[in-house]
């Protein structure tokens, strides 16, 4: 029995001497925008193989920072692991004081606030390190000051323990989503620039499982990718844009999970949005109701053998013939109808690669700041000026057509520079959706060449993971009011007066009642809504379990989560269910007007053919009509506030009539050029230079 307690006594001391902490020393933290290295030198440590069994445990800090969001911190492995301990968190509150990470706590880093102190689940996860890997040799600590030249800190210690209860490895079984691997060998992605690294997709067809062990890819090759998002780059579960590319790293087109070619693609991460469905529900909408969305596809992603959860594969929003089907603008496209389109522009936050534009003419409604319009293509930094000019006026001649006492004219307002259907649908889905950010930021519009159309049209749709009752500010989760009506004047993102001026137009209000009313017969039924987040729900069900293992938010405020908040997948998807269908029942009772059959002639008949030569024109330009209409033609000029300017009859000149306009004492601007007759009306749009 003796013998017994002391091999027990043994045993015990045994399993004691295993746990051991190794402890750094101190250093300044530069402010010159450099990222610097702590080291701590593990010597000695047996078992000599870090696993489930026996491994990293917990990190310890202590840094007096006098801005806590400054600090990018990570942990870097003897084999070039890089783990993710705090970046960007705290606000700008002070120091990390006896701050240690723990995979095993459920208290997130993300959630803290600064002087941080106690310990917190690290941003990445701890159990990377225990990979089989031989835990003796150099560990650092990376610390890196993102916004150099404001202040510098102090690292005072820092400590490594190793025992045996070490954060375990994510175990991944197969999945029936595509599997995306991403190794960026030893690099972090950062916001900017993109890094080059590779990439492996697994995608073995419907019905086949997916092994993470499989060999056969449906994409190996190279990709450059940064971090992306505005407020979401706060998040622990990142957000990504990448590029596909070339052996030599150069950009290249590919298709990727059945989507159409192209090289700019988007990883989305969903964090705030626990249904992981509300920006696809958006776009399967969009698509239903007759417009180019973005496509995309659910995945589970892995970076340098870390499972980082669900993710959407999905197309960023590009000028292309399988996307934005516009138009390529090019250097040489300075004049005429080269000159016209295509155009994207967008109404956003100045974040990442916004900031290019102008402000809107007039104020919103509300009378808060005036709402910016920006480049989206061509590229700011390639858009040429008179490309620039061009667009802005444009867009200027809109909004003073919107603006004026002549706005619901037919022939000179609001309705000769947009394309009036795609804004009621526009209208129709972030209204439906309730969506906070709808009309003021991620807001995408454009134009095409006039002979390709020419009219302003809104959309793609982008951006709803905060939509459908996902947000606890400005009523986002209420299911009545207004999403147009921003209820404060002190955000500096506003809706534009667009909509609320649209409104005040009959035909307009009509108009949109009548489309509401069909949609709800099918794409915008109850039942059609029900079935499709139902049945998506049932797709995610496994691979949504991953993925709340290692980001356990269910019954977790994450901004902006209202209240309140779900314990169980079901109960969010409940939740955006029971959503939907009052938002609906309450838009049912409360859009304006009744639907009356209202027709309006069209501005171009069948045989009618009104061209201008040249177009943009500076002195004069020929007015020319191919019709088989015989006898007197009235030719008419309009400015944008429907005033007329000059009028004048021709006769029929052989096959066509024709009459030069004489331009020079016309300020420049947009004009419209009217032909009439009895029988038939012609318009088209000019432009003086």
């Amino acid at each position: 029995m003796k013998y017994l307690l002391n091999l027990l006594l043994i045993l015990m001391g045994s399993q004691l001497v295993q746990a051991q902490t190794f402890i750094g020393g101190s250093g300044v933290i530069p402010d010159d925008g450099t990222s610097v290295m702590f080291p701590i030198t593990v010597s000695g440590l047996t078992p000599s193989t870090l696993d489930s069994a026996f491994g990293l445990e917990s990190v310890c800090i202590n840094i007096v920072h006098p801005y806590d969001s400054d600090l990018d911190i990570w942990l870097v492995a003897p084999d070039g692991t890089y783990i993710e301990l705090s970046t960007g968190n705290g606000g700008s509150d002070d120091s990390y004081i006896t701050t240690c990470f723990n995979d095993l706590v459920s208290n997130m880093v993300t959630n803290g606030t600064g002087p941080f102190n106690g310990t917190f689940r690290p941003e990445g996860f701890l159990s990377n390190a225990n990979n089989g890997q031989n835990p003796n040799g150099n560990w650092n600590l990376f610390v890196h000051d993102n916004y150099p030249f404001a202040d510098a800190g102090l690292l005072l210690n820092w400590n490594i323990t190793f025992g045996t209860n070490p954060a375990v490895p994510f175990v991944f079984p197969s999945s029936n989503l595509p599997i995306i691997k991403i190794s960026t060998q030893g690099q972090m992605i950062v916001d900017d620039p993109k890094i080059s690294c590779t990439m492996k997709i697994i995608d073995n067809g419907a019905g086949i499982r997916n092994n993470l062990s499989d060999t056969v890819y449906a994409y190996d090759g190279n990709i450059g990718i940064e971090i992306r998002g505005s407020s979401s780059q706060g998040f622990p579960k990142k957000s990504f844009g990448f590029e596909t590319r070339d052996s030599a790293d150069v950009e290249m087109d590919v298709p990727l999970l059945g989507l159409p070619t192209e090289s700019d693609w988007i990883l989305n991460a969903n964090y705030t949005d626990k249904t992981l469905l509300r920006n696809v529900f958006a776009y399967e909408l969009s698509q239903q109701m007759g417009y180019y969305a973005s496509r995309h596809r659910y995945c589970e992603v892995f970076i340098n053998g870390t499972y980082q959860g669900v993710y959407i594969l999905m197309e960023k929003i590009k000028r292309d013939v399988n996307r934005v089907d516009i138009s390529k603008l090019t250097a040489a496209d300075t004049t005429g109808d080269d000159l016209t389109g295509g155009y994207i522009l967008k109404i956003d936050k100045a974040t990442g690669s916004g900031g290019a534009g102008w402000q809107t003419l007039y104020p919103p409604t509300n009378n808060g700041p005036t709402p910016s319009i920006q480049y989206e293509y061509p590229d700011p930094s390639v858009i040429l000026p008179v490309q620039q000019n061009y667009i802005h006026d444009y867009v200027d001649s809109f909004e003073i057509a919107l603006h004026g006492p002549q706005f619901s004219n037919p022939l000179t307002g609001y309705q000769h520079f947009i394309e009036t259907q795609s804004f009621i649908d526009y209208f129709l889905l972030n209204e439906l959706s309730r969506n906070v950010d709808g009309y003021r930021i991620s807001t995408f519009f454009y134009k095409a060449k006039d002979s390709k159309g020419g009219k302003l049209h809104m959309g793609p749709v982008w951006d709803y993971d905060i939509a459908f009752g996902n947000a606890d500010y400005y009523n986002g989760n209420m299911t009545s009011g207004w999403s147009y009506i921003l209820p404060t004047n002190t955000d500096g993102y506003q809706v534009p007066f667009w909509w609320s001026r649209l409104l005040q137009d009959s035909t307009f209000s009509n108009d949109l009642r009548c489309r509401w009313n069909y949609l709800r017969s099918n794409v915008l039924s109850t039942p059609n809504l029900y079935t499709w987040i139902d049945s998506m729900a049932v797709y995610l069900d496994e691979s949504q379990q991953r993925n709340f293992t290692i980001w356990p938010i269910l019954g977790v405020y994450v901004w902006p989560n209202p209240s309140p908040i779900p314990t169980t997948y079901q109960g969010v998807i409940n939740e955006l269910k029971n959503f939907v269908s009052a938002r609906a029942t309450w838009l049912d009772t409360h859009l304006p007007s009744a639907c009356a059959t209202v027709g309006l002639p069209s501005l171009n008949t069948s045989n009618a053919e009104l061209k201008l030569n040249p177009n943009p024109a500076s002195v004069s330009t020929e007015v020319i009509l191919n019709n088989t209409y015989q006898g007197t033609l009235t030719i008419s000029l309009f400015n944008v506030l429907g005033e007329k300017m000059s009028t004048v009859t021709v006769e029929k000149n052989q096959e066509k009539y024709r009459y030069t306009l004489a331009l020079e004492s016309l300020q420049s601007g947009i004009y419209l050029v009217v032909a009439e007759g009895s029988t038939f009306r012609s318009a088209i749009r000019m432009i003086k230079e």
